[in-house]
């Protein structure tokens, strides 16, 4: 059985190095930066070889494609996909044209991905943003409206599923307060339960119930939340797990952590892969490609037990097989929305 994790790697193919030490780790899958994605026969070489190297054909690809800052396909080959909160903004003037826009955008991400051989997309984002906050989610939120993020997040999610890809929803559960950025330093919240409860956590817990079919995986936040465990950042804290993702949130799907080798984290990354998945996290993550951390996650990351292969072949087997999908026709009526917005702001 594979391990529990999901590895980074350094370039546009897989060096020796990189071949040796994925056919003895064994991970599940790989995640792709922009790195890695040069052009579309590039990249579609490159995950043929990541699965060919695995023995399994569904091992599981995963992007952050979320658009505007964060996408690592970029012109001239892929298409610059608009900001989260630019369909906030949307959402403002007409709801159902914000949903409608939201769908077709992700659908239209989700094709490029799947041409490509890609299946998960880390996206989207649910947090919150704050006044104050660390602008490190920003413009990649859609707004600061629970309700709104929850209708906007659930279209993104569906865009996806019809074109044959799996979303990650980030970063449960919430990151919008955190006054640093996790890739550099530890963020503490000190909000309340109540607050957390009222606002951070009902996106997640909107996008968390439903058929199984609709279940996304979810990403960890590196977020110290005070109230609840001001000792462990939630990925490390059993007690946001399962007091609060697990249970309040009702998130039953996979859990896989964001990047172990970010800053907000300490101590030896051996320590960090067992604390995440002692605590409860599903999958390890692990992304700058450095071998040495590497192998200290492939370490502390273990099978995967007959539970989770069956909840991982539930979630990446329930989204839609992509039937026909006119790339040009939803482009331009992407561009109407925004269209129309604009006339009408003018």
């Amino acid at each position: 059985m594979p391990k529990a994790c999901i590895f980074g790697l350094n370039g546009l193919q897989l060096s020796g190095q990189e071949r040796a030490f994925f056919a003895e780790s064994d991970p599940l899958g790989f995640i792709l930066f922009g790195r890695n994605c040069q052009t579309p026969d590039q990249v579609r070489f490159l995950v043929a070889a990541l699965r060919e190297l695995s023995g399994r054909a569904d091992a599981p690809i995963l992007i952050d494609q979320e658009g505007g800052r964060v996408a690592r396909l970029a012109p001239p080959h892929w298409r610059a996909a608009p900001p989260a909160a630019s369909f906030g903004d949307l959402h403002r003037a007409d709801p159902d044209a914000a949903a409608r826009a939201v769908r077709l955008n992700a659908r239209l991400i989700g094709a490029e991905l799947q041409a490509l051989g890609i299946t998960v997309d880390c996206a989207p984002v649910l947090d919150l943003p704050e006044p104050g906050a660390d602008p490190i989610i920003g413009d990649r939120a859609f707004s600061t409206d629970a309700g709104t993020v929850s209708a906007l997040g659930a279209a993104f999610r569906d865009g996806l599923n019809e074109a044959g890809v799996g979303a990650v929803i980030k970063h449960i559960p919430g990151h919008g307060r955190a006054g640093v950025d996790s890739h550099v330093e530890l963020p503490r919240v000190a909000a309340s339960r109540e607050a957390l409860t009222e606002n951070d956590f009902v996106p997640f817990a909107a996008l968390s119930g439903g058929p199984a079919r609709l279940l996304p995986w979810a990403m960890t936040a590196h977020v110290v939340f005070e109230a609840i465990d001001p000792e462990n950042p939630a990925t490390t804290s059993a007690r946001v797990i399962e007091d609060v993702i697990r249970g309040e949130i009702g998130f039953d799907g996979i859990l896989i952590t964001d990047d172990l080798s970010m800053e907000a984290l300490s101590g030896p990354l051996a320590a960090r892969a067992r604390e995440a998945i002692g605590a409860g996290c599903d999958l390890n993550l692990h992304c700058n490609a450095k071998l040495e951390e590497m192998g200290e996650v492939a370490g502390e990351s273990p099978e995967l037990s007959e539970h989770l292969t069956a909840k991982l072949a539930a979630s990446l087997g329930a989204v839609a097989s992509p039937g026909g999908f006119d790339r040009e026709a939803a482009a331009g009526e992407l561009a109407n929305c925004f269209k129309e917005l604009r006339g009408r702001e003018l």
